[in-house]
């Protein structure tokens, strides 16, 4: 099954979150995505803004690009600290990450 089924979100515009509070500095998500995620020099990993700025203030969201939705959904399951979180814009529903149902 593919990412985009698994989710049922095909064309659907998605956001994604990091919980700095359960964030375990491992990278993974920087590796996975760096165009995304960045690790700061707190050791804590945030996503990044349109401008590539680190958005460090809490629950600071940033649109999913497409062509890197499986990297991001990689991330997330990947992340030991389980705080990566990938939403529906539309209804905020999380589809990726440790609140996906």
């Amino acid at each position: 099954m593919s990412v985009e089924q698994g989710a049922g979100t095909t064309g659907e515009a998605l956001e994604v979150w990091i919980d700095q509070d359960l964030c375990t500095g491992d990278g993974i998500c920087a590796q996975y995505a760096p165009e995304v995620f960045e690790l700061d020099i707190d050791g804590l990993a945030y996503v990044k803004g349109a401008d590539d700025e680190l958005l460090q203030h809490a629950g600071a969201t940033t649109p999913v690009p497409p062509v890197l939705l499986t990297d991001v959904v990689d991330s997330a399951r990947e992340c030991p600290g389980e705080c990566i979180h990938v939403r529906r814009v539309s209804d905020k529903a999380e589809v990726y990450g440790p609140d996906a149902e």
